[in-house]
């Protein structure tokens, strides 16, 4: 198997400033811990659009959307590019709302092939412009994914130019949905406001929590989350690092949420669905150095992960 790293340094999407140089500090973990990691795999810069972030902000419902649009325009074209070259992409994001480029590079690359979602994840991120009491787009990718706008639970006004823009996002590398709903299993929710909550209802995703998880056995979870996504032929993994514990771990990331998972459980998660060999794409975000009340913390734990499950894609 051929890994191409894909470095996606963008922030834009997020409340908070600093996401963008998560990569890089995930490749100084790397360094301190004489790994030589990044060494042995290509890699693919992806250009930016943070310079927009000193620009006046026209909708606070979807917040510099025009700019997230062309970002996940370009991490989608990177993403389908080494799919179809036969490489399997390792996406190293910022935020979150790039993984509506990964999402759409995988559908573009595989057009006929049933995509399956592993969304490992303190927060669902099924917000539209139409519900998000923030506009910031990093907690709307999988909206966008699943062309649902949840306009039953309606709390914005929505002006032209952010609807369109909106509908464009839905586009995003090919037409329409790229996942259906009952392809989507999420792991660790626990931070959601009602729009999510109702719609996440309404769609029937499973979300395993930790506490289920615990209590049921990581195991067993995981192996019913596979059973749900059987039709599926291909499947990415979302990781944000804020699926962790911050309390246990850092409270490096943008939205930090205690009573998590730890990184061990994350490896064993990952690795268990790569053993099904129908991942085709990973991605870890949302590590923030600029947050780490505990020098490098995160970004040394998501490094932790991100080596146990590329030395385990090797393997299979």
């Amino acid at each position: 198997m051929e890994i191409r790293i894909i470095k996606n340094r963008s922030d834009i999407g997020a409340g908070t400033r600093g996401s963008d140089l998560g990569v890089d500090a995930i490749e100084i973990a790397a360094i301190n811990q004489n790994n030589n990691y990044f060494d042995k795999y290509d890699y693919e810069d992806v250009v930016t659009e943070n310079e927009s972030i000193y620009d006046k902000v026209k909708t606070t419902v979807a917040k510099r959307i025009g700019y997230v649009f062309k970002q996940c325009q370009r991490v989608g074209n990177h993403v389908k590019v080494n799919l179809r070259e036969g490489r399997f992409p390792i996406v190293l994001s910022g935020d979150h709302s790039s993984a509506l480029g990964t999402i759409s590079g995988v559908k573009a690359a595989f057009r006929d092939k049933r995509i399956g979602v592993v969304w490992i994840d303190a927060h669902a991120d099924i917000h539209s412009p139409y519900t998000s009491p923030s506009g910031n787009i990093h907690g709307m990718p999988l909206a966008a994914a699943l062309s649902e706008d949840n306009l039953e639970a309606q709390i914005n006004d929505v002006g032209r130019e952010t609807e369109e823009l909106w509908e464009r996002m839905k586009n995003v590398s090919c037409h329409g949905k790229k996942i259906f709903a009952e392809d989507l299993v999420y792991f660790g929710v626990r931070d959601t406001e009602l729009p999510e909550e109702k719609q996440i209802e309404k769609l029937g995703i499973k979300n395993y929590t930790v506490s289920e998880v615990r209590y049921r056995g990581l195991k067993t979870c995981v192996d019913e989350a596979i059973g749900r996504l059987k039709k599926c032929d291909a499947i990415y993994i979302s990781f944000d690092v804020d699926s962790m514990d911050c309390d246990l771990i850092s409270y490096g990331t943008g939205t930090p949420v205690s009573k998590g998972f730890d990184q061990y459980e994350v490896v064993q998660m990952i690795s268990q669905i790569i053993d099904t060999q129908k991942v085709v794409c990973l991605e870890l975000v949302e590590v923030n150095p600029l947050l780490d009340t505990k020098g490098n913390k995160m970004a040394e734990t998501a490094f932790e992960v991100l080596d146990a499950v590329t030395n385990k894609l090797l393997t299979v």
